[in-house]
């Protein structure tokens, strides 16, 4: 098969070689998925979900092997790729979780059970930028439903995929159950078009920007097929008036830079009670030049995905500087990466108040009240998280409930993930849970049985009578 090359962006010299498939390799592995979903739906869910488990094990024990795939493919710091296996490795735990949910027949009606049944083949499409946990977050709840799977690595970071699924079928899957196919950046569309359209594709999930997915999203509607699509995010933190402003600093600059910003969940809009704005500006921007790198040396959150990538955030500073706002630390381009960046008096009209950054920079937005705190916090096109910083948790927790996120954080980090917890966001940001016991419905047919009472036949009926007239 013809081969394509991922260059270190920075150094231009070849990482990775990896499979350049075409339509025809997608289709091959969808058929190759089909043909064993018979035989792995009917493996008993507890089998399916201790070969997970195995495949935890597997994932740790190789842990400093993927650190140098992906710290060469993409640039990650090791700590953060460090990280991810963790996480992908509780994840393929915590499908354990999903036992008796997949057993249940209960019913609220009596004579009715309810059965969760297996959809199929899914297609799982996972991004670059926490490639481990991401990749294995596409695959994991799918098989252990008793799906098959065929997973489209990312051409940014094929070799680090393929590392993920050739793991995972190391703890004993049978072949076919998780299929694992890259491609060319050119060839991106027209593989993804094949598989989508595969009569035996049944789901699909994609993890990716919000500009990719309405395309994916039209494409499956075309064919009635359902999608879980895990969107951009414009991460939100609110700081009251009240707030412990030394642990918002630490928790807000976490959510800013870590893995350069390039993670769904960063924090990239800060909203602060004016009262203490100055004094929290401050604080972060210490926190952000905690953070800084030496001129030609690796960030310690690793680099940004391309030097390209940088130049666009720095386009998007320098626009809302032009529009008024203050670039208080960082932002300086220094061998394609970027150097922190806090951005202060960010308003709307400028790209960083309404478009998605993901990079190491976060714009600060000060505002007079709590009232205007929350209709800001809402005045975004996305939804996936929002964190609310107030000495009064049940303050927090009541604005919280008022923004328009999936998922909210009283007095912690954006960037938090918990495998037993659903995790999505709304609006923008996209539709449907990965995580915790919803993947279940993402996952399976939800099928319900009647068991009615037969009538007497009519021979029956007559044999009942002549007894009763003895």
């Amino acid at each position: 098969m013809v081969a394509f090359e991922r260059r270190d962006p920075v150094s231009d010299a070849v990482v990775t070689r990896a499979a350049a498939g075409r339509a025809a390799e997608a289709r091959a592995a969808a058929v190759a998925a089909a043909t064993a979903f018979a035989e792995w739906a009917a493996v008993p869910v507890r089998d399916r979900i201790g070969l997970l488990s195995s495949a935890a094990d597997a994932v740790l024990a190789g842990a400093d092997d993927v650190v140098e795939i992906a710290c060469a493919e993409v640039g990650s710091a090791p700590d953060w790729v460090r990280f991810n296996v963790e996480i992908a490795a509780a994840m393929l735990r915590q499908t354990a979780d999903l036992i008796e949910p997949l057993e249940s027949t209960d019913s609220p009606v009596s004579g009715h059970s309810l059965r969760r049944r297996p959809a199929g083949v899914v297609l799982g499409i996972a991004p670059w930028n926490a490639a481990v946990t991401l990749a294995t977050r596409a695959v994991a709840a799918p098989l252990a439903c008793g799906n098959t799977v065929v997973l489209k690595g990312s051409e940014l970071c094929p070799k680090t995929h393929e590392w993920v699924a050739e793991t995972i079928c190391s703890a004993g899957l049978p072949a076919g159950v998780l299929n694992y196919i890259t491609n060319a950046p050119d060839h991106a569309e027209e593989v993804v078009d094949a598989l989508i359209a595969h009569p035996a594709v049944r789901r699909i999930n994609f993890t990716g920007s919000t500009r990719v997915g309405r395309e994916i999203a039209v494409a499956a509607a075309h064919h009635l097929k359902p999608c879980l699509l895990e969107l951009s995010g414009k991460g939100t933190a609110v700081v009251l008036s009240d707030a412990d402003l030394d642990h918002a600093a630490r928790a807000i600059a976490h959510g800013s830079f870590f893995n350069q910003g390039q993670i769904c969940m960063s924090t990239e809009r800060v909203i602060v009670d004016n009262s203490v704005a100055d004094a929290f500006v401050a604080k972060l921007v210490q926190e952000a030049e905690a953070l800084r790198f030496a001129t030609g040396q690796p960030s310690p959150l690793g680099a940004l995905i391309s030097p390209a990538a940088a130049v666009r955030v720095r386009a998007m500073i320098d626009d809302a500087v032009a529009k008024g706002a203050f670039l208080v630390t960082g932002g300086e381009l220094s061998g394609g990466g970027l150097q922190p960046a806090v951005v202060d008096r960010v308003a709307p009209g400028m790209m960083l108040y309404s478009e998605e950054a993901f990079g190491p920079v976060t714009g600060v937005i000060r505002v007079g009240d709590a009232e205007e705190a929350l209709a800001i916090a809402n005045d975004t096109d996305f939804g996936l998280v929002a964190s609310v910083f107030s000495r009064d948790t049940e303050v927090a927790t009541s604005m919280l409930c008022q923004i328009e996120t999936g998922i909210g954080h009283v007095n912690g980090s954006t960037v938090y993930d918990d495998p037993r917890l659903p995790f999505g966001g709304v609006k923008s940001s996209g539709y449907g849970r990965f995580g915790g016991r919803d993947a279940v419905a993402e996952f399976t047919e939800c099928q319900w049985i009647a068991v009615h009472d037969q009538p007497l036949s009519e021979g029956a009926s007559q044999h009942e009578k002549r007894e009763d007239n003895t």
